[in-house]
């Protein structure tokens, strides 16, 4: 081992500290290269939505129309605020990662003991560790006495693991985890004991710190939605340019006036181009973080909600996502068979021998203990007794004897008030009481049998056992004692309430739930039958290791359960199912759990529990650590993509209209109906107004009965497409139908214009109703609820008589007077383009599943 050489009782000096800290640096990670302020704003400048928008504003300023302009480069402006902020807090990852390894060591520097920062260990520094003491740095022990750590960060498991001193023999390459290794790793915990270590690996060189490296050369996954609207911009765009060309030609050679010839051009493209868009999407995103959080689901990054509802796969931890991370008595055994499960038995009815199998479990535990399996059992005798007039109940502690290599057991001697002999009490790994007790082959096989048939359950067993004493001078070992044999104790890690509920929404939603875990396979299986995951086939972290990437990338569509898995291999797992055109969520709470969490396309981490790290590298925390509330986080996801789809393809149906009535005075020779300021003024106010009725939509009947959406599944599908246009086609023919024949009636144009605007006001509410729901029905149109539909149309009806009465605004719009009968034309067209499409919908509605 590096540094085993130089151990010294004294330690190193001060000068040999301050060389080494020059050479190696200090205990803690690099500071990541981070990006400022600037640099994301430049980033995201070059994003195709955000282009759109402020090219918009800067069109419109050309145009003179400032207050249109500063609107449109006011919601460019908070795109960027927003994604500024957002990509600022993703930079935090290894900052969090720093603090966590760097706690107050104490070391022995010229033979004296002393308190220093933990990033100014060195390697070859001697560590003094204690109960409670957090472990600045990899160290392999060179003094230990009855030494437990927790190594869950690393791991994940809740089970401390006992540490032995380091042998000459033992194999060099190690890894957390597993009982009696010399070895102690930077970020665990002291639980018990004390102990000495020497240091061999400080900062990135440590296991926590390789973790954090392999933070750096992950990237987060790409938003889709943001690829697939890039592509629907371009489209629009090139598509705005050829009719924009084609209009200025048209009029410059009609009419003779290239100056009016190009101002209708631009207004064409303009109201070709979706600068609804990137409104909405806006809007959605926020809006739609906002309604995941009331469900105690905080969510990181906005590209997460859009992926949400196509997730295919969900990998999840064991220890403290599907389970509670606090061990618990789960079974009582004696050696005549008898059994109990402290869950379905009742106080009054319990046995003597499980009275005293639990009151001995406490017994044989330390008073104050760190141990999670020793508070369980404190816990359990608490309330196994608590109707027992015990007379031993003032009693003193006399000797402890710890746990050593060659027997895996520890005893504790009590002195009570009311006897004069001493009560002995021991516990330990099963076999090793049976030996204490001298069990008879017999015995002992009735003690494997049983520890085997609870192994099975997943239960970490423990052997008690019960002697007296003379208060005399006590024997050198506790194998001195004549102990006899009281029975088994059978420890688990409780699964989570609503976790089997949660599992079967999951599998109903076509979402395999699978389990990724570092404890053993018996226990691993155990929990996921009683979790409800499908246990097809298990596949342990050595068979990941011998297999390759096409290997595991065909076992990974099968097997629902991993164990004894290692950090590395978890993030292995995660990208062998993106090779297989899964979309990933992983959740987890420790380190360890950090690159696959930001390598999955939605990483959820627990927020109770979880660390730093894992919460800065997930796009998703769960606020209240509950596995249900992954479910609500999905349904919430899928729909507000549904209502995603339904703002678009009423946004894009009300394009149809726009762009019809602003090219069709050219080809027929009218007078123009719209113009910058109203296109300006529908575009930026009425529709995304309107949109926000989607926002708000409830999710649609089947959305958790239904399978994930393809990962290659497009925001604007060609059937959706298709309906959009059957939507503003039959619009767009009633309102020119309304103008045309406002203008042969001898209705002067000032006044025709104005009845064919508030015709394509009234359309789009139609519009509005018609998208709400592509399967429901006629009436639900208007009596399917929607606490914001009432406001918003008010608001419409607001702003549309402002337009109309207002004269300072009438003027801008060149509108005429109209009367109140004369508005019973436009209510009739969009009375009519609502019953058509709402008959036409069940005809289109299969062509538009989701």
């Amino acid at each position: 081992m590096s540094g085993t050489a130089s151990t010294r009782p004294s330690g190193l000096s001060q000068a040999e500290a301050r060389a080494r800290l020059e050479k190696d640096g200090y205990n803690e990670l690099p500071r990541p290269e981070r990006r400022n302020p600037l640099r994301i704003v430049v980033e995201v400048l070059r994003e195709p939505m955000l282009l759109l928008l402020l090219c918009g504003g800067l069109i419109y300023l050309v145009l003179g129309d400032l207050k249109e302009a500063l609107i449109l480069l006011a919601f460019g402006a908070m795109s960027i605020v927003i994604t500024v902020v957002q990509e600022t807090r993703t930079e935090r990852v290894l900052d969090a990662l720093r603090d966590l390894t760097s706690p107050r060591a104490l070391v022995v520097r010229d033979g004296t003991a002393q308190r220093i920062p933990g990033r100014e260990v060195v390697r070859g520094d001697l560590l003094v560790l204690g109960e409670g003491d957090r472990i600045p740095a990899d160290a392999v022990l060179v003094d230990a006495r009855d030494l437990q750590i927790d190594e869950s960060l690393l791991t994940g498991e809740s089970v401390p693991v006992s540490k032995l001193v380091f042998d000459k023999g033992a194999v060099v390459d190690h890894r957390p985890g597993g009982e009696d290794q010399p070895f102690a790793y930077s970020g665990s915990l002291v639980v018990r004991g004390e102990g000495r270590a020497l240091v061999e690996a400080t900062g990135p060189r440590s296991e926590i710190g390789k973790i954090g490296l392999s933070l750096r050369g992950l990237q987060a996954e790409p938003p889709r939605l943001q690829q697939q609207t890039a592509r629907l911009v371009r489209l629009c765009f090139l598509g705005g340019l050829a009719v924009s060309l084609a209009a200025i030609a048209l009029y410059g050679v009609l009419r003779g006036d290239w100056l009016q010839a190009l101002l209708a051009g631009v207004a064409i493209g303009m109201s070709m181009l979706p600068e609804e868009f990137g409104v909405v999407l806006t809007v959605f995103m926020a809006m739609g973080a906002w309604r995941i959080s009331q469900a105690r689901v905080l969510t990181r990054r906005g590209a997460a909600i859009e992926v949400l509802g196509s997730a295919s796969v969900l990998c999840t931890d064991k220890t403290g996502t599907l389970t509670q991370n606090r061990m618990s008595v789960a079974e009582l055994r004696l050696l005549d068979g008898a059994r109990m499960r402290p869950a379905a038995a009742r106080s009054d009815r319990v046995r003597p021998e499980f009275v005293e199998l639990a009151r001995c479990g406490a017994l044989a535990s330390s008073l104050d203990p760190f141990d999670p399996m020793e508070k369980a059992l404190h816990l359990f005798a608490r309330d196994a007794l608590r109707h027992d007039e015990a007379p031993d109940r003032e009693r003193a502690l006399v000797r402890t004897y710890g746990l050593r290599p060659e027997l895996l057991a520890m005893t504790q001697v009590w002195r009570t008030s009311v006897r004069a002999d001493l009560l002995v009490c021991a516990k330990g790994a099963p076999e090793a009481i049976a030996r204490l007790c001298r069990l008879s082959d017999a015995g002992q096989e009735t003690v494997r049998d049983a520890v085997g048939a609870m192994a099975k359950d997943g239960l970490r067993v423990l052997g008690m056992a019960v002697a007296i004493c003379e208060d005399a001078a006590l024997p050198p070992s506790q194998e001195a004692f004549a102990f006899r044999f009281v029975g088994l104790v059978g420890l688990a890690d409780p699964l989570r309430p609503h976790v089997p509920e949660a599992v079967r929404e999951c599998r109903a939603a076509g979402i395999r739930v699978v389990m990724i875990t570092g404890d053993y396979p018996a226990t691993a299986v155990a929990i996921a039958s009683q979790a409800g995951i499908d246990v097809r086939d298990v596949m342990t972290g050595d068979q990941i290791k011998l297999a390759d990437d096409l290997e595991l990338a065909e076992r990974v569509r099968h097997v629902n359960v991993f164990a004894r898995v290692l950090p590395e291999q978890k993030l292995r797992i995660v990208e062998a199912m993106k090779r297989n055109g899964e979309i990933v969520a992983m959740t987890g709470d420790g380190v360890n759990d950090a690159p696959s969490l930001k390598a999955a396309h939605i990483g959820i981490a627990m927020g109770g529990r979880g660390t730093d790290v894992a919460r800065e590298a997930s796009s998703i925390v769960l606020l209240d650590d509950d596995f249900d509330s992954i479910v609500s986080a999905i349904r919430l996801g899928r729909r507000i993509y549904d209502n995603l789809r339904k703002a678009m393809a009423f946004i894009f149906a009300v394009h149809v209209p726009i762009a019809g009535l602003a090219l069709l005075p050219l080809v027929l020779g009218l007078p123009l109906i719209l113009g910058p300021v109203h296109i300006a003024f529908l575009e930026l106010i009425i529709d995304p107004v309107c949109s926000l009725v989607f926002e708000a939509e409830r999710e649609e009947r089947d959305v958790m009965s239904r399978p994930p959406r393809r990962a290659d599944s497009e925001l604007f599908s060609w059937p959706l497409v298709g309906w959009s246009v059957l939507q503003g086609a039959p619009s767009l023919a009633l309102i020119a139908v309304i103008f045309v024949v406002a203008l042969r009636s001898g209705v002067p144009p000032d006044e025709a214009r104005a009845l064919a605007f508030v015709a394509l006001v009234v359309c789009v509410v139609a519009l509005v109703l018609v998208n709400r729901s592509f399967s429901a029905s006629f009436l639900s149109a208007f009596f399917r609820p929607n606490r914001a539909l009432l406001w918003i149309f008010l608001s419409i009806a607001l702003i549309l008589a402002t337009t109309l009465f207002w004269p300072p605004v009438t003027a801008l719009f060149r509108f005429g007077p109209l009367h109140l009968n004369d508005l019973m034309v436009p209510l009739g067209a969009g009375l009519l383009v609502l019953t058509a499409l709402e008959f036409l919908k069940p005809l289109w509605a299969r062509r538009l599943r989701f």
